[in-house]
């Protein structure tokens, strides 16, 4: 009897002592839902000589080898240009796909970091369509569609087997707008693997 109780109280130290296994993450085939937000050229501020603005979004994302991912998603960014005591809003809804290469990861799969390029093509109003100011001043800007791309650096880390929190930084580059081709956005995001 003594002899069992040894062999059973060892072998569950052994278990709880042995080395840790790690989930499964980040397999080919794995989707996640991601809400994205952040601030776009600068810190975000109510003033009206703030030239700096905010974005939000939904993404998918697409696990293939090596844990590389496919990205598509939805984007809104808006960022306001100062002029005398007001600002004129530009908007800007895009969306995106892209593919993002997983560079650096830990043994435990719980922190990856990755270096992505997405095509981006979406739609552009300036002051919501209105050309005419306050002052009786009119904009010479107008809607219109807009196209390009994107570079980003992205950190993902897993708070839990199914919750991943992101950190990125991103450049955007797009033609056919009035307000600047180059915008940076950094921001978080929060991931849900679904399956």
């Amino acid at each position: 009897m003594k002899r069992a109780v040894f062999i059973l109280v060892l072998s569950l130290s052994l278990t709880l002592t042995a080395g840790k296994s790690f989930a499964q993450r980040a397999l080919p085939g794995m989707r996640g839902l991601e809400l994205r937000s952040g601030m776009v050229d600068g810190w975000y501020s109510s003033s009206p000589s703030s030239a700096t603005g905010y974005y939000f979004g939904l993404a998918m994302s697409r696990y293939s080898k090596n844990a590389n991912k496919w990205v598509y998603g939805i984007e809104y960014l808006n960022r306001g240009y100062p002029y005398k005591s007001e600002r004129i809003p530009m908007a800007q809804f895009t969306g995106e796909g892209g593919y993002y290469y997983k560079f650096l990861s830990d043994v435990s799969k719980t922190f990856f970091f990755y270096l992505g390029g997405s095509a981006m093509a979406g739609y552009e109003t300036v002051n919501w369509g209105d050309r005419l100011l306050s002052d009786g001043s009119t904009l010479q800007s107008r809607d219109r569609f807009i196209y390009g791309g994107a570079v980003t650096l992205e950190a993902e880390a897993y708070l839990a087997d199914r919750i991943v929190l992101s950190i990125s930084g991103r450049e955007r580059v797009l033609l056919g707008t009035t307000s600047g081709h180059l915008h940076t956005q950094f921001g978080i995001a929060l991931k849900f693997i679904i399956d």
